[in-house]
């Protein structure tokens, strides 16, 4: 690894070949002031992150390339959306998406090694596609990044170049839960119990099931990602303290990245670990809880587009969908608002009218109530939505939808 200055990175830089693909760390650990200086020394790239937040460039001659879209590209005239479960993102750097340069944030060495720290995701596999073919790894040492254990810890040796420049890391905004989705957090938190192994995600519904689960005991964490939910969590009593949490990326406040700063109850692991399906269903009791924009009688979700236009992607939704369904007294659950504040509609729809990201949930949760959906026939199932989860403004129209959908007999 060589320390270099803004001039020195701006030739190597400038040195590339041709419109390179380069991957990146997303979520809120973008190394910006390197793909400023990429910005401003290569007139084209692509430009492959994760959930990308605003700060990345979107010239024209910046092709946005991403299997989750974020703010960032989420409108973005030249985005190239790549549907792929999340825990299949790493085998396309060594097929169809093979990386020319990686640009990462690292926190700075602790006895010796470097940790992407909050961001370890897909880039493992990112950065032995593109040693491998003799691509460049840049880091941006960071002192703000919290040094965490897990896949993302580095030897010197697998960085080429190394440019040292601190900013804060991007922090979530997350509105205080409203009634709905209290009430659905309260539902959620009902049917966990002890021991049961949590998949947080973070959002509003998530926050609000935390409450419910504090007089818990023994849970553990094996997830995707986890924000500052796991402090309250630790704080009441209610984790195992015995147990890792484990997950593939972080986002939080900096408390939570202090909090997880060399701390050894957690792991940071590849994307290839954490969202294998086999892998979270060898947990205890595995609970995924994920939303959707629209389910319907089916039992079908959409959870990745609005009007045709692609809002987010598939993410680790069917990864852990499948793994809780296969875990011992595992579940997967749905849990989203019955009705849509913004565009004035229901959630639970007769057929879906977008592609559809996941299905056989083990309950879809509104906060009219619980639908068990998974066990039961595609008739109790459309039942079991009208009458438990949709909103009261819309049961009748939906049971004429359901005649028509052959999921019922005539009312």
């Amino acid at each position: 690894m060589r320390t270099v200055s803004e001039t020195q990175l701006a030739g190597v830089l400038a040195a590339l070949p041709a419109d390179p693909r380069v991957v990146a760390s997303g979520n809120g650990a973008a190394p910006f002031a390197v793909l400023n200086i990429l910005d401003l020394h290569v007139h084209a790239y692509r430009l492959f992150m994760l959930n990308a937040h605003p700060g990345i460039s979107t010239r024209p001659e910046v092709v946005h390339e991403t299997p989750f879209v974020g703010p960032a590209m989420r409108r973005s005239p030249t985005l190239a959306y790549v549907p792929a479960r999340l825990s299949l993102v790493p085998r396309l750097f060594a097929t169809t998406l093979p990386p020319d340069v990686v640009c990462i944030t690292v926190a700075p060495a602790f006895e010796g090694k470097l940790s992407l720290g909050t961001e370890v995701n897909v880039l493992p596999a990112a950065i032995a596609a593109c040693r491998a073919r003799g691509g460049l790894v840049i880091a941006q040492v960071n002192r703000e990044m919290p040094w965490t254990y897990g896949d993302g810890v580095l030897d010197p040796d697998d960085i080429d170049y190394a440019y040292e420049a601190d900013e804060q890391l991007a922090e979530p905004t997350t509105p205080v839960p409203d009634d709905a989705a209290r009430r659905i957090g309260e539902l959620v938190a009902a049917r966990i119990g002890d021991g049961a192994t949590l998949q947080l995600g973070i959002g509003m519904v998530p926050d609000a099931t935390l409450p419910g689960l504090a007089e818990r005991r023994g849970l553990r964490v094996w997830s995707e990602m986890f924000s500052d939910g796991v402090l309250a969590l630790d704080d009441a009593g209610a984790l195992d303290p015995q147990a890792t949490l484990t997950a593939s990326f972080l986002y939080g406040s900096r408390k939570l990245n202090a909090w997880v700063d060399r701390n050894p109850r957690v792991q940071v692991l590849r994307t290839e670990t954490t969202n294998a399906p086999a892998r979270i269903a060898a947990n205890r009791a595995m609970t995924s809880i994920n939303t959707a924009l629209q389910v319907d009688l089916f039992g079908q979700a959409n959870a990745s587009r609005i009007q045709a236009r692609i809002h987010s992607g598939f993410g680790g939704q069917t990864d852990f969908i499948v793994g809780a369904l296969h875990s011992t007294g595992g579940q997967a659950l749905m849990a989203l608002r019955s009705w849509h504040p913004k565009a004035d509609v229901s959630t639970i729809v007769a057929l879906v009218d977008e592609p559809v990201t996941s299905f056989q949930h083990t309950a879809v949760v509104t906060e009219q109530g619980v639908a068990d959906v998974f066990g039961h026939d595609e008739r109790t199932q459309a039942e079991h939505l009208i009458e438990q989860a949709a909103h009261p403004r819309v049961r009748e129209e939906l049971w004429e939808e359901a005649v028509a959908l052959g999921l019922a007999s005539g009312r």
